[in-house]
């Protein structure tokens, strides 16, 4: 009887102790099978084979900054949004901003173009089209960063989204080929492209108000417009000379019966008259101030830093606001009628003349000792039988007497 007692005692202990495993083992094959919802490699490792109590970490330990929005906690109610993978603050948005810029500094039109998309929408300030690949986007900068312009913020608003931002207002571009401020309407609108944030959308305009109204300029101003163009002269390039005039300019020179219409025929001119190293001076001017116009008439000379000679002449420029500057759309140039008349000269000043042209001789290039005849000259020179009668027959002479070195 002692002994059954004994048995019965024991068994009672085994089945407590089997209760007991059970529960253990469905609990732990319920919270195994609940961790497939959960992507968390910090507890369970499910390429081990066996599953043991030191490598579970259990679900409640785990505080609310661990849970990602892909785990259980999403489904919990006031549960935090997950964050935004490309997040940018207001002052990466307005740095973005100053490496468009910078990108403009560098004069180089395939760096601004990279600073888009790969299939961005650019509506620029001075074209009528859309640009919405990288090679319209560089076609339209090869021409804008000829000015080499600067851009600067002038008042900004800035938004900013879940993978995109936006920065729109109102910039100023100082244009470093001219010395213009110009003002204008701008949107950006970036997105992240390959890990780096760039340009999707830039529309830029001109100032609604000024075009109404007229861009506004005062007297000082308009003669300053005659000091670019002079300076133009001084570089001695006449494509420069020839781009300070509006692309509809009309020239009408001091010494080519053919009038000047385009780009190419006014480069060409100047081709010839900038050999004569001219620099201008106004002596008398009368501006006139009109709606996105302005002219400047009066009396101007020159003086020939290949000849030393001064000349005086008549001059109107009219000037109409293209392209964010000013341009000259009318030039005419013309000699003092009354120096037409018979010009006196002293025996001493016709003597001088020899020195003009022995003068050239001593730079030994034939074209400045050329220049130094008249259109319809008639050459008969020492050591060559044929008469020069043109430029080109002159100059060819003195290609070769000059490699004599004369002086006389």
């Amino acid at each position: 009887s002692s002994q059954q007692s004994q048995h019965s005692a024991i068994y009672a202990k085994f089945c407590k102790s089997a209760m007991k495993f059970a529960t253990t083992v469905v609990s732990l094959s319920f919270l195994y099978r609940a961790s497939a919802f959960v992507p968390n490699t910090r507890g369970i490792s499910t390429t081990s084979p066996a599953l043991t109590i030191s490598n579970f970490t259990p679900i409640r330990s785990r505080s609310s900054t661990d849970i990602s929005s892909t785990e259980l906690g999403l489904f919990r109610r006031g549960a935090k949004k997950a964050e935004a993978i490309d997040t940018i603050t207001s002052k990466e948005v307005r740095a973005l901003f100053e490496l468009w810029n910078s990108a403009l500094a560098t004069g180089d039109s395939r760096i601004v173009a990279n600073r888009y998309v790969k299939n961005p929408v650019l509506l620029p300030t001075v074209s009528d089209q859309p640009r919405t690949d990288y090679a319209s986007v560089k076609d339209y900068f090869d021409s804008f960063l000829l000015k080499k312009p600067q851009g600067k913020i002038l008042d900004g608003n800035i938004h900013i989204g879940d993978g995109w931002a936006s920065d729109s207002g109102i910039y100023e571009f100082t244009m470093g080929a001219t010395g213009d401020k110009v003002k204008a309407r701008y949107t950006y609108n970036y997105i992240k492209e390959d890990g780096v944030w760039k340009i999707q959308h830039h529309h830029s305009s001109v100032m609604p108000e000024e075009v109404a109204l007229g861009k506004a300029i005062t007297e000082d101003e308009v003669r300053g417009l005659f000091s670019l163009w002079n300076n133009a002269l001084a570089t001695l390039d006449p494509k420069q000379v020839a781009s300070r005039y509006a692309k509809k300019g009309v020239l009408l020179p001091t010494v080519s019966d053919v009038p000047r219409t385009d780009f190419t025929s006014i480069e060409d001119y100047f081709v010839n008259f900038l050999k004569l190293k001219p620099q201008g001076e106004i002596l008398e001017s009368h501006v006139t101030i009109g709606k996105n116009w302005c002219q400047d008439a009066g009396i101007y000379e020159f003086t020939m830093g290949a000849t030393r000679k001064k000349v005086k002449g008549r001059y109107s420029f009219i000037y109409v606001y293209e392209d964010g500057e000013w341009k000259i759309s009318h030039h005419h140039s013309s000699v003092m009628p009354e120096g037409t008349a018979p010009k006196a000269i002293s025996e001493e000043e016709v003597r001088g003349l020899f020195q003009l042209w022995n003068g050239a001789l001593a730079t030994l290039d034939p074209d400045a000792v050329a220049r130094r005849y008249s259109k319809n000259a008639v050459l008969l020179p020492t050591v060559s039988d044929v008469p020069r009668t043109s430029y080109d027959l002159i100059q060819d002479y003195f290609v070769g007497f000059l490699t004599k070195k004369p002086q006389g």
